[in-house]
């Protein structure tokens, strides 16, 4: 039943995706290849939708994924899934935070778990790189010279330029890039 796979594949990558919403790219991959519910192109366009929506990323992903796998209610599901285990631990540490409050096992997991998550979001950032930037099926047919995609390289880098230097909302920069996007045709 895929409501039953969809609420375990979302429920593991959110017990295992430590570090936010970019932490969970890396499984949507695997979810991906495993699974044929949705592309690595689709997977680009939930990071855009999830980035450009009010709410957690790791919540909205969940949601756009199980929606595009089986409608509303498969929304619903994955995003239970990708949450439940928050919820699980937290009560669980909740219960018994203050006993262990000053552990420096307590201390040292939390220290080793930096690391992790930097390396788990850096990935993940590669990735968004990689279906953004560059289109790796021009490789294979050998035609180098479209491998960049040039267009989106100087959207981003003028996005990080103007960021850095205006200070703007971010919300100003996602709908310039949106309206850039609906105009040039990315």
């Amino acid at each position: 039943m895929v409501f039953l796979r969809l609420f375990y594949e979302f429920f593991k990558t959110g017990l295992f995706s430590v570090g936010g919403g970019l932490a969970t790219l890396p499984f949507l991959y695997e979810m991906s290849g495993n699974t044929g519910w949705f592309s690595t192109a689709d997977i680009a366009n939930m990071i855009a939708v999830s980035e450009s929506t009010p709410g957690p990323i790791g919540i909205n992903m969940s949601t756009y994924a199980g929606f595009t796998t089986a409608g509303v209610l498969g929304g619903v599901v994955a995003s239970l899934g990708l949450a439940a285990p928050s919820v699980i631990i937290i009560l669980i540490i909740a219960k018994f935070l203050e006993k262990f409050r000053n552990n420096r096992f307590v201390e040292g997991a939390f220290y080793g778990l930096r690391p992790a998550s930097i390396a788990m979001i850096t990935v993940a950032g590669l990735n968004v790189a990689r279906v953004a930037l560059v289109n790796m099926d021009t490789l294979a047919a050998g035609n180098y010279g479209e491998f960049f995609l040039w267009k989106a390289i100087l959207l981003g880098t003028a996005i990080f330029i103007g960021q850095r230097k205006l200070k703007w909302s971010p919300v100003i920069f996602i709908a310039i890039a949106a309206v850039v996007g609906i105009v040039f045709q990315f």
